[in-house]
């Protein structure tokens, strides 16, 4: 708590205080005229406290949320009444469907004009009522610490979203302005902090190892929630001879240069690892809920065991028999001791080929890339150019495909980006909350022309604090992944995807960035290797073919069969894309 001041604290000291003391030293937000007092608060404690100014509300939500995931700490956002608030819903719905823990704080009009059609009056509590697992108008300086402390325990023991709104004048009073009810005795609220590590009962854990252990071709998925078991997750794998699979959020569990992974799935995964899903009798999930279910073992395939903290999402996309509610690290060291060693490993060996085949193959198309920039030699060379514990932050849309397909992780290397909520423009914001986090690393932001676009405001964030960022922007002048969508999915033409130019490296350098521009692949690598060795924030706008697609590694036939239509409908450059679909690696993804 604090002891500068001498004088009685307001609610909105107690309020700073109470998160102070939950191990919040960064929040992030705008000001405003509705957190004045909040904003006072913090003023008064520079040395416990730090305040980020973000251009947009948006943003100081999505880093909350990255700070949470960089960090595994509650992350924490700050934003005024009615707009300002509102703003914040966004990024909070990302730390929501990634279950990262976050407390919001907002302002509300004061207490006894709220609901009167005074100025920006929106009820936040209402409002935040899905987002957020708790959220609560406080009513009094005695009602904050109970509030304050509530908020912090449901967000770091449920890893989600805690939302605190505060009257303008409530921020100002202190408890002797302020009359407590009967039975709140003051201070009985416990800032302690208290967590554990749950296991799964045991005779679910023999369930789960019967099962592995009569699995012949084992696959491993593994996502967000193992990032923390790596060693204990390559030991099972090397028992059951299974591969590891990679969900996006997962991309780090296990370095992608790893003998036991054949890297990521989906849309923007491997053909290994699809093939691994499609020939697999037995399918272990460890901390991992990806979504898209029609890359999962066909029904009746396989049989399935999962690995979850949160009981609520055992089964959800894929059938299991076992599940396994507890801590990733723990439940696998207890699973381990169970488990026998499988003899044969041509399951494990026939996909250890198949990834060098596929990695081959990529590595051969991006060297071979002449002439106007590709994404894939784009994507590489940025993955060669890494430091070894880089911190990498991605976007949402053609530019997440490519870093998730070419750039080979490492095992120093940390990346995070939006997974469930998929929202553009979170990669800038992202790499903001890893800097000040983790001063002294590289931190690098991979993001796309129409995602950097929608927060390009928060480039004088990263000059404003001097922090440096490397950011690369994939400029293609068009939404990319939408664009594919469009053409892939449904079998409709291009519509509306296209993007009006916008000169970055201009921009960049009015924002005080070193700004650099390549659109030949033969300099890719000389410009990323020079702008990354040089300090200070700097932003490399590269500009790749537009008609390079972003396709699934295996054909799916209703797929090229919307393709074929869309192009035949009048997709403006139909002839330029069935050329560029007939080079590598898209002709090898199309075939049957």
């Amino acid at each position: 708590m604090n002891s500068e001041a001498s004088h009685a604290r307001t609610g909105a000291e107690r309020l700073v205080d109470g998160l102070i003391s939950w191990g919040i030293d960064t929040i992030f937000g705008m000001p405003g005229d509705g957190i004045n007092g909040v904003m006072e608060a913090i003023r008064r404690r520079p040395q416990q406290i730090r305040f980020i100014q973000v251009r947009h509300e948006e943003s100081a939500a999505l880093m909350a949320c990255a700070h949470a995931k960089w960090t595994g700490r509650i992350g924490c956002c700050l934003a005024t009444t009615g707009p300002g608030g509102i703003h914040l819903l966004n990024g909070l719905y990302d730390a929501k469907f990634d279950q990262a823990p976050v407390v919001a704080v907002t302002g509300l009009p004061y207490h006894d004009l709220m609901d009167t059609f005074t100025q920006q009056d929106v009820d936040h509590t209402k409002l935040f009522a899905d987002v957020a697992a708790y959220s609560t108008r406080i009513m009094s300086a005695a009602h904050v610490d109970n509030a304050v402390t509530l908020a912090c325990r449901i967000a770091s023991s449920r890893h989600a979203v805690a939302h605190l709104a505060i009257p303008t004048d409530v921020q100002e009073e202190t408890l002797e302005d302020v009359e407590p009810s009967s039975r709140n005795v003051l201070h009985h609220a416990s800032f302690a902090h208290a967590d554990s590590v749950r296991l799964p009962p045991e005779d679910e854990l023999d369930r789960a190892a019967e099962a592995l252990n009569a699995g012949r071709r084992v696959a491993i998925l593994a996502g967000a929630g193992a990032l923390g078991a790596r060693d204990e997750l390559v030991e099972v794998a090397d028992m059951l001879g299974a591969p590891i699979v990679k969900a996006l959020l997962g991309k780090a569990v296990v370095p992608d240069e790893h003998p036991l992974t054949t890297g990521g799935i989906g849309l923007l995964g491997t053909r290994p690892s699809q093939e691994a899903f499609k020939e697999c009798d037995t399918l272990l999930i460890v901390g991992s809920t990806f979504p898209y279910v029609e890359y999962y073992p066909k029904p009746g395939q396989a049989r399935g065991v999962q690995i979850d903290r949160d009981g609520g999402r055992i089964g959800l996309r894929f059938p299991v028999e076992a599940g396994l509610v507890g801590d990733a690290r723990e439940t696998l060291r207890a699973l381990k001791s169970r488990l026998k060693r499988k003899t044969d490993r041509s399951f494990l060996q026939r996909a250890q080929e198949r990834k060098r085949e596929w990695f081959a193959l990529l590595n051969d198309s991006a060297d071979g890339n002449q002439g106007m920039l590709s994404p894939g030699r784009l994507a590489r060379d940025f993955g060669q150019c890494l430091s070894d514990d880089a911190l990498v932050a991605w976007d949402s849309g053609h530019n997440t495909g490519v870093l998730a397909r070419y750039v080979q992780s490492r095992a120093g290397q940390q990346f995070a980006g939006s997974g469930m909520m998929a929202t553009m423009g979170c990669a800038v914001p992202y790499a903001i909350a890893a800097a000040l986090a983790f001063p002294g690393r590289q931190v690098v932001a991979f993001t796309g022309d129409g995602g950097l676009s929608m927060l390009l405001g928060e480039l004088a964030t990263v000059a404003r604090y001097r922090l440096p960022i490397k950011i690369v922007v994939m400029k293609n002048n068009t939404l990319g992944q939408i664009k594919w969508e469009q053409l892939m999915f449904l079998g409709n033409p291009e519509y509306e995807c296209d993007l009006q130019p916008i000169d970055f490296a201009k921009v960049a350098d009015a924002m005080g960035f070193t700004a650099y521009r390549v659109d030949t692949a033969e300099r890719c690598r000389e410009v990323l290797t020079e702008a990354f060795g040089k300090s200070g924030p700097v932003l490399v706008e590269a500009t790749v073919d537009p008609d390079e697609p972003l396709l699934p590694p295996m054909r799916m036939p209703k797929y090229v069969e919307n393709l074929e239509k869309a192009l035949d409908a009048g997709t403006p450059g139909a002839a330029r894309i069935r050329t560029v679909l007939g080079h590598q690696p898209y002709a090898r993804q199309l075939e049957p």
